[in-house]
């Protein structure tokens, strides 16, 4: 968020008018029904506004709405329409050069094809939807030259505010989802906290937990989810914060209180949600060989093809197969620390000695290859040489502040500390942005 505009005073509440409120609530309850009619939610687990994989005609009988699906092209959806090979080369080249448009995406993206006067009629306007955010006009002057208008559409962000108790048997998920915080927000908080909590063993009945995030809206209607402004946990060894922050470069992280980084260069657990079968040890009994020996990491349970994300941006040193941990990837991501991947079912295409990774990128797929009972991840990180436990190691954090950022984050800091106690005195208010 814009620090500049969006400055927050101490002390300001959210008013929320009730007559906003009721028709807001009215169109909520159509547009779930339209929903449940359809046998599909209105918002997706990703917290984006679902587009429908089908083509709507309007009851003007001149546009029609293309939601792209798997397969779709620019030139197939064109051609299908009616427009000829010299106009699509065009079009594609006008999308490339004015709206940095170089693909469609699947689920996500949209294609308006409006006529004159109705099905047949000549073509007056094509319009590429990339998203519920942008709006990409094209249309053809006399000489038969494709011209692009590309708009921002005004969106209204909102900051909630959401807080959750942990109760036995509980998960963090089932938890989140009765504190009404949204599928796609959840998983953006876990991902936040995996890097300083073991969701398997720090969890516990009675923690609580909070969460101060952005919600979209176009004409006082709900489009989207937006960013997780502020996340706080009550975990086992202590409160754990983090802060959203823009540094002066326009690069976003996410801070502890005191404006350290919260993002490490290594998950400890890099598959969400995943059960620990066996921990880190010096001494287990071996489940095949019988006999007690080390165990040099962390064992988590993954049916067989689960994606394997890299816990930490580097570059694969080792790829192959051997008679205990069958199929591995071992992974360098700086002079101290090392990760390796065990068991694997397969490996991702294109993961090979050599090839550099980023933090998540997916690198193979769990099974139980080599000495193993059953389908899982063995997990180890290797540090200057020597193999250390993953739930406790301490790792190093990834874009820290200067001196200058790290005053205009404290500052900002207490900005969004003040919104917060706003919203704890109002709960079903927000703040605008």
């Amino acid at each position: 968020m814009e620090k500049a505009k969006n400055i927050i005073t101490s002390g300001r509440f959210v008013r929320t008018v009730l007559w906003i409120a009721g028709i807001v609530a009215a169109i909520a309850v159509v547009v779930v029904l339209w929903a449940v009619l359809r046998g599909r939610s209105p918002v997706g687990e990703t917290g984006t506004a679902d587009f429908v994989t089908e083509t709507v005609q309007p009851v003007d009988n001149k546009t029609t709405v293309i939601n792209v699906v798997a397969g779709d092209t620019l030139s197939k959806i064109l051609s299908a329409n009616g427009v000829g090979g010299k106009d699509i080369n065009s079009i594609a080249g006008v999308l490339r050069s004015k709206a940095g448009i170089t693909g469609l995406r699947a689920d996500k993206d949209k294609i308006e094809i409006v006529r004159d006067a109705g099905p047949d009629t000549p073509i007056t306007k094509i319009v590429v939807l990339p998203g519920p955010w942008r709006r990409v006009e094209l249309t053809c002057d006399d000489a038969g030259v494709w011209n692009c208008n590309a708009i921002d559409i005004e969106r209204d962000t909102r900051l909630v505010y959401r807080q959750g108790e942990i109760l036995d048997g509980d998960s963090f998920y089932l938890a989140g989802m009765r504190a009404n915080i949204p599928a796609g927000i959840l998983a953006d908080v876990y991902d936040l906290l995996a890097f300083e909590m073991d969701f398997e063993r720090d969890v516990r009945a009675g923690q609580k937990f909070s969460v101060l995030y952005e919600e979209n809206y176009h004409d006082n209607v709900k489009i989207d989810n937006g960013a997780v402004s502020v996340v706080s946990f009550d975990a086992l060894r202590g409160n754990v914060k983090m802060y959203r922050f823009k540094k002066s470069d326009n690069t976003v992280g996410y801070y502890d209180p005191n404006g350290n980084g919260a993002i490490k260069s290594l998950k400890r657990t890099p598959i969400n949600n995943a059960k620990v079968t066996s921990s880190f040890s010096t001494r287990r009994k071996h489940p095949v060989l019988g006999f007690t020996r080390a165990h040099k990491g962390v064992d988590f349970r993954a049916p067989t093809g689960t994606p394997i994300p890299s816990a930490g941006a580097g570059r694969v040193v080792a790829r192959g197969y051997n008679r205990g941990h069958g199929n591995f990837i071992r992974i360098r991501h700086n002079g101290s620390f090392e990760t390796l991947y065990a068991h694997m079912s397969k490996f991702a295409k294109n993961v090979k000695v050599g090839t550099t990774v980023k933090q998540g990128q997916i690198i193979g797929y769990s099974g139980s290859t080599g000495l193993s009972t059953g389908p899982h991840l063995h997990y180890e990180i290797i540090k200057d040489g020597k193999h250390v436990n993953p739930m406790t190691v301490k790792l190093p954090a990834i874009n820290n502040l200067d001196a200058e950022n790290k005053k205009k984050f404290l500052e900002y800091r207490a900005t969004l500390d003040r919104a917060i106690e706003d919203l704890e005195q109002n709960p079903n208010g927000f703040i605008q942005m």
